[in-house]
């Protein structure tokens, strides 16, 4: 991961990372919809991400070893992305904001229920 000239902060880069709008609501979609291919991801959002962004983000994320893109065994057009070991490190954290948005935020029952069960579900 390339880091900014603007500060070695480790908050600030995992910001600069992730602190868009976008980013975490892709992880979101890969990790907990199970979402692995980019047509998934694109007509899958509720958000409604378009596709210059949705791959934007991609390329990001596979720059900074979050995620990795490999030919789809199953169909030769597809690529399936995946969490690489530092990527799955994210997710106790995608699980705590949910919990924390569950519990802070207006947020829809059935999806602030699930958001807690992985919170608590994590080691």
């Amino acid at each position: 991961m390339a880091a900014s000239g603007r500060s070695r902060c480790p908050i600030n880069l995992a910001v600069e990372l992730f602190g868009d709008r976008w980013t975490l609501l892709i992880l979101r979609d890969i990790v907990f919809a199970g979402r692995r291919h980019f047509r998934e991801l694109l007509r899958g959002s509720d958000e409604g991400i378009t596709s210059s962004v949705l791959a934007d983000r991609i390329d990001r994320l596979i720059d900074a070893g979050v995620l990795t893109r490999a030919d789809d065994p199953a169909h030769k057009q597809k690529v399936v992305y995946s969490l690489t070991s530092s990527g799955i490190e994210l997710v106790p954290v995608l699980a705590a904001i949910g919990d924390w948005g569950a519990t802070h935020c207006p947020a829809d029952p059935d999806k602030s229920a699930r958001a807690r069960d992985l919170h608590y579900e994590m080691p």
